[in-house]
């Protein structure tokens, strides 16, 4: 049995040992390769494993031996599902590793803007000490106004810790779930996007990206939100437009943002289109590591390795996902 893991900087040692234990073939190979090179990696393989590299329908074709495409990690949108289907090649992804982890990050980026860490500690660091001078007043994240863009299980974790832990008020806007749903998670249920926008003080965006979601926040969006209010993005960087975003930070049109996702990775401080947000301190820029904690790696690595020996013992492939794309899937699945 031979498997290629595409993306190998994102070390996942436990994945890597647990293959080859079990007597595979492993071939990792570098984040950004050539669609051709890729092709030929995975002409015998029989489990390609991929992160952020674009499984297209060509590699997938290319793979005469294929048995299932692994994502180790949630979004799919980087592979073509259809073409796989069209094989009967099964597609899953690790779904649940980091729900808690990422909301965690999510909060994380939210509070240190809320409270200008960036900027106070850069000028610590600068100067030695500084004084309670206007230019550095916080706020508070309790009584303020939360509104999750997305509010599933990333999304209602998010909203437990701003709004039960931090007596935050809570909003929501996601078409696929109910008022009742949201209630529960102590979000209020707002079908107007432009409306909810202009309303908070906050705003986290945790939804799937897909044809409907691209682009979700534009430059109509953020000029509905208020020139106080901080953006947060742990999901996709596609979900933004980010030039209208570029635009409204420079401008001063929103007060800042916490970012971890970007439609082009990596970042780069200069040629990028989001390098004129690079030493703002009213930015954090995130490498796409809110997942990144040794619990949450054990949960990915585990989980990862599970769905592999399935597929390599023929076996159907457990799907916990609910993402209508993988459970669409007719051959070779078994749905959790």
């Amino acid at each position: 049995m031979k498997a290629v893991r595409t993306d190998r900087e994102l070390e996942c040692p436990g994945i890597d040992a647990g293959l080859r234990a079990r007597g595979v073939e492993l071939m990792t190979l570098p984040d950004g390769i050539p669609e051709a090179e890729l092709m030929a990696a995975v002409a015998d393989a029989d489990l390609i494993l991929m992160c952020y590299t674009p499984i297209t329908a060509r590699v997938i074709d290319a793979a005469r031996n294929l048995k299932g495409i692994v994502k180790y990690g949630v979004g799919i949108d980087a592979i073509d599902i259809q073409a796989a289907m069209r094989r009967g090649i099964p597609v899953v992804n690790v779904p649940e590793y980091a729900e808690e982890t990422v909301a965690e990050g999510a909060f994380a980026l939210m509070i240190a803007l809320a409270k200008r860490l960036p900027a106070i500690t850069a000028a610590v660091s600068r100067d030695g000490w500084i004084w309670p001078e206007q230019r550095w007043l916080g706020c508070d994240i309790s009584g303020s106004t939360l509104g999750l863009v997305g509010c599933g299980k990333i999304g209602r974790s998010m909203a437990r810790m701003a709004g039960r832990g931090f007596r935050a008020r809570m909003l929501g806007f996601d078409p696929g779930i109910d008022a009742a749903t949201m209630q529960d998670a102590g979000i209020e249920k707002i079908d107007d996007l432009h409306a909810m926008l202009g309303a908070c003080d906050f705003v986290s965006i945790h939804c799937v990206l897909n044809e409907q979601t691209r682009g979700l926040i534009g430059g109509r969006e953020l000029a509905c939100m208020k020139p106080s209010a901080i953006l947060i993005n742990v999901s996709r960087g596609a979900l933004i437009d980010e030039a209208a975003l570029v635009e409204a930070i420079v401008a001063g049109r929103i007060a800042g943002a916490g970012l971890d996702v970007y439609s082009l990775e990596p970042l780069a401080r200069s040629g990028h289109p989001m390098s004129a947000l690079f030493d703002r301190d009213n930015v954090i820029l995130f490498p796409h590591l809110t997942f990144f904690t040794h619990e949450a790696m054990r949960r990915l690595e585990d989980d990862t390795l599970a769905r592999c020996f399935e597929l390599l013992e023929g076996r159907p492939v457990t799907i916990r996902s609910r993402d209508p794309r993988l459970r669409a899937q007719t051959t070779g699945v078994e749905f959790r």
